[in-house]
């Protein structure tokens, strides 16, 4: 062993070399160490949640009888919230995008504490979107909220759980005018065929809502721009609501809310001349993707 350890001492001097003995490959294999494949992300457990019954919602929620717009992107939504907007007891504030509020537990005794109060954390975050809401309506002076997310419709189900006596509006536009819409907002995002595809997600959200709250009130674009007074009268006389003349005047009575290129809508509304901007699709414009789609909302073939 000493001459094994001289020998390396004068090869390291002379060369930097060293002497060892081989080991064999299954040894060195079985030291090697092991490549672990990537642990997938874990996902986040669906919130538990209960629907409070008519007797506790005086206790669980502030807002009565919130409204919410279920509609795909790029159909028009701003333009109906503008015009809700406009209305004496309707306060349509922007896109609050409530489902993203999230609450966590930052002990084992706060959840425990919070579930002894028959709270979990579903219930908890139903307690925020609703304080949240409440307090955008508070502000505003009216009588009733109405919010216009488009990813709400993923999750219709929650919301009406957790507003019992919340009313729904859903907002149809030819699908193909939503794809270009969605296409032309952000060309160097998305192209047209992968707006199509990720627009259609959202129809088919918007559909099954319908589908799952059959109480709702549908409305068209198409339909608003054509003869507007007709459909907010249509829609007050769902909300249990006066039609007021003002909301034809949306932009003159908040003009801190038009939104950037809208502002001209105000006058061209009163007068049929929004459509002039993009014609209808025709039915050599309706891809295979979208086809489905648009014979379910009647347009097309």
């Amino acid at each position: 062993m000493s001459l094994m350890r001289n020998l390396n001492r004068a090869l390291t001097a002379t060369t930097g070399l060293q002497v060892r003995k081989a080991v064999p490959a299954a040894s060195a294999a079985a030291a090697a160490p092991k490549a672990t494949a990537p642990k997938p992300v874990a996902k986040k457990p669906t919130a538990v949640y209960r629907c409070p019954a008519p007797d506790d919602l005086a206790t669980d929620r502030l807002l009565r009888q919130p409204v919410f717009i279920m509609s795909p992107v790029r159909s028009g939504s701003t333009l109906l919230r503008m015009l809700l907007n406009a209305h004496s007891r309707l306060h349509s504030p922007h896109e609050l995008h409530i489902r993203r509020l999230e609450v966590g537990y930052g002990s084992k005794l706060s959840q425990k504490a919070m579930s002894a109060l028959d709270l979990e954390r579903g219930d908890l975050e139903h307690l925020l979107w609703d304080r949240v809401m409440h307090r955008e309506l508070v502000k505003s002076g009216k009588d009733f909220v109405v919010e216009k997310t488009p990813s709400n419709a993923f999750v219709h189900e929650r919301i009406r759980d957790c507003w019992p006596d919340a009313r729904f509006v859903f907002l149809l536009r030819h699908p193909v005018s939503i794809a270009q819409s969605w296409h032309e907002g952000d060309p160097d995002k998305r192209t047209y065929d992968e707006a199509a595809a990720d627009a259609l997600r959202y129809m088919k959200a918007v559909d099954k809502a319908r589908e799952g709250l059959p109480d709702g009130h549908t409305v068209r674009y198409e339909d608003i721009t054509a003869d507007p007074e007709k459909e907010m009268r249509r829609l007050c006389l769902f909300l249990g609501l006066d039609f007021e003349p003002a909301m034809l005047d949306y932009g003159r009575k908040d003009d801190a809310q038009v939104v950037k290129g809208l502002g001209d809508w105000r006058d061209k509304i009163k007068t049929g001349q929004v459509q002039a901007g993009r014609a209808l699709p025709t039915e050599d414009d309706i891809t295979e993707l979208l086809r489905p789609m648009c014979r379910a909302w009647g347009y097309g073939k």
